[in-house]
């Protein structure tokens, strides 16, 4: 289900950290989305990242999607876990109406399942994201790519660079605390 395209111990892919950021906790960040990109900071200090698609299949019904994710959200917390954190793209304006569902419907069955885990959550806002990842918030999809390549990962597409930024940036600022 889940693709993983990179498992990276490259010294500059990997900020200094505060140990309770480096060594002993599961962050994970999420690029919300019918692909959903994520990168995963182990409890061994190794960052994983990848994407996984919720397309719906011909014959799925309308919530099969938030299912599947929340299922996977699940699978991920058992098998890489226990999550402490998660942090997520916080989208303000969509491009398209089904784009702002599909998001929606990700994000409160997000919120819905680190409620009922007790795993804290937190959005960042896009411009935050790619402002600390490319020096511009308004950098474009290509510019996302090419920081993430600078730091050492090799992202498939903009969502596993995304996703790569966000986690970053909660290392980096210790989750927003500077």
């Amino acid at each position: 289900m889940a693709d993983t395209t990179l498992t990276t111990r490259i010294r500059e892919a990997m900020p200094d950290l505060p140990p309770a950021f480096r060594a002993d906790r599961t962050l994970l960040a999420l690029d919300l989305g019918t692909t959903t990109g994520w990168a995963l900071h182990g409890a061994d200090g190794l960052i994983t990242s990848g994407t996984v698609s919720f397309r719906p299949g011909r014959f799925d019904g309308g919530g099969m999607r938030y299912l599947r994710f929340s299922n996977w959200l699940g699978e991920l917390d058992r098998l890489s876990g226990p999550i402490a954190a998660i942090w997520f793209e916080e989208v303000r304006r969509h491009v398209g109406t089904d784009a702002a569902h599909v998001y929606g419907g990700l994000l409160a069955t997000l919120t819905s399942w680190a409620e009922t885990a007790g795993v804290a959550y937190q959005g960042v806002p896009v411009g935050t994201i790619k402002k600390h990842a490319t020096g511009q918030g308004n950098a474009n999809k290509d510019a996302m790519i090419a920081a993430a390549r600078a730091r050492g990962f090799s992202p498939v597409d903009d969502n596993e660079a995304d996703a790569i930024a966000i986690l970053l940036w909660a290392l980096e600022t210790r989750g927003g605390v500077r």
